[in-house]
């Protein structure tokens, strides 16, 4: 390994010096995890890389001028009348992130290929809906929440294992008075959109096929679905509306679309019709239930809608790779300002570099996609653009299993030359070697 580093150049070397020092502080024994200043057993379940850890402390979404900040910031102004929470620690139990919101025991979510476990008792939390019934059950009707969720994933220039999600919620007394607050409310929202430039493609509030749940009033269930998509389209009016689509003209289209989340129903997706396409924008719906029942408030009825900021940042800022939010270059950092909506201009497109690897999966050391992705990663950091598995093929007499994985290397910040690509090639080689007992091809 030292013969490899020494032929880097500096900037590689500093990159790796910056790798073996954090190693260094994140397996301070064997058997435990230091994260957040704490030390966490390690067990089977145990798949957190230190590049993930890594990310823990950074926070993006709380730095001034920092696009994700600045939409954060720009959401919780239009929601200025509720609770504002970003507090909260990323580590929590399974129990809290899936069956508190009543996640099916066999949802993928779930498994060490999806979700990063610091052991079997305790995650990262793949998504704000985790402290979903904690915040219910501390008595806040109206709140939103930003965080950094943290899922396994592919790698792409829109996805990243570690992101940024805010979640809102409203919920009602489910008795007359609370029926009666809910319709004034619903023609507050009314007649605040009555002259916004909206074209709206509406889905019924339910239906058949996106049912109230059994234990509630249609009614009322459909009151919550129309002040959800009526404060969504709001919301949606700011973001999109007015400065952020420049000299575009025409109504800003809005589409809701039927949708199924384990934790809402009747569940919608949201798109709007931006700069020539349609994207899909967020997820939300009425509140289960079971979810109010957990947490305490058995008598009331809501609804709740989680987006991703780095999603929306991309679109609004014109931002085209999601490892940029991460920079620390000042040539994208300066760029913006704390509570301005600008147009990222790129500073430059630096080469890429392919690489292929090709190897025989051991037979008795299953490989998932999310395990390779973790694992250069883990290894190259942010130097990698995308993966992409070109051949899969079982070997019809051994049943002996194929794979080749294309790495393309590109930079952010400086050409990558061929040398360098190669050694950390190697890295990853060896890495697959060592953990998961594959014979390179």
């Amino acid at each position: 390994m030292s013969r490899t580093l020494r032929r880097l150049p500096h900037s590689l070397l500093r990159l790796s010096s910056v790798s073996r020092r954090f190693s260094s502080t994140f397996h301070l024994a064997p058997d435990h995890i230091e994260l957040l200043g704490q030390q966490y057993p390690r067990d089977d379940w145990t798949n957190l890389t230190s590049a993930i850890a890594s990310k823990i402390p950074r926070r993006l979404h709380s730095q001034a001028g920092q696009p994700l900040c600045t939409l954060r910031s720009l959401i919780e102004s239009h929601f200025h009348d509720f609770l504002h929470l970003s507090n909260f620690s990323p580590i929590v139990t399974p129990y809290k992130n899936f069956d508190e919101l009543a996640f099916p025991k066999d949802h993928p979510g779930r498994n060490v290929s999806d979700s990063y476990y610091i052991n079997k008792d305790l995650m990262l939390r793949t998504h704000t809906s985790a402290h979903e019934v904690e915040v219910f059950r501390k008595g806040a009707t109206r709140w939103l929440l930003t965080a950094d969720v943290y899922r396994r994933d592919e790698i792409d220039g829109s996805h990243y294992p570690v992101f940024h999600q805010m979640e809102g919620a409203r919920i009602f007394d489910a008795n007359a008075q609370g029926m009666k607050e809910l319709e004034q409310s619903l023609a507050e929202l009314k007649a605040r959109l009555a002259d916004a430039n909206l074209e709206i493609e509406d889905v019924p509030h339910i239906s058949p096929t996106n049912p109230p749940q059994a234990n509630h009033d249609p009614t009322h269930s459909a009151m919550v679905a129309e002040h959800l998509k009526l404060s969504l389209n709001s919301l949606l009016y700011t973001l999109f509306g007015g400065r952020a689509r420049g000299n575009e003209e025409g109504p800003l289209k809005i589409r809701w679309i039927e949708a199924y989340f384990p934790f809402t129903s009747p569940s919608f997706e949201v798109e709007v019709f931006f700069r020539g396409k349609w994207l899909e924008i967020l997820g939300c719906g009425v509140v289960r239930q079971s979810t109010l029942d957990t947490a305490g408030v058995p008598n009331k009825l809501g609804w709740a809608f989680g987006l991703g900021l780095e999603r929306i940042a991309m679109i609004l800022y014109s931002i085209p790779d999601i490892r940029l939010f991460w920079s620390e270059d000042p040539r994208f950092l300066s760029q913006f300002k704390e509570n301005e909506i600008t147009t990222f201009t790129p500073y430059s497109k630096y080469p890429s570099c392919f690489k292929d690897v090709s190897f025989w999966v051991s037979q008795d050391k299953p490989l998932h996609e999310n395990d390779f992705c973790d694992l250069v990663r883990d290894v190259a950091g942010d130097l990698v653009e995308d993966v992409k598995q070109v051949d899969l093929f079982t070997h019809p007499k051994t049943q002996r299993t194929s794979m080749c994985y294309r790495i393309n290397y590109r930079s952010m910040d400086r050409s990558l030359t061929n040398s360098e690509a190669n050694s950390i090639q190697n890295m990853v080689e060896t890495r697959l070697q060592d953990q998961f007992r594959v014979e390179i091809r």
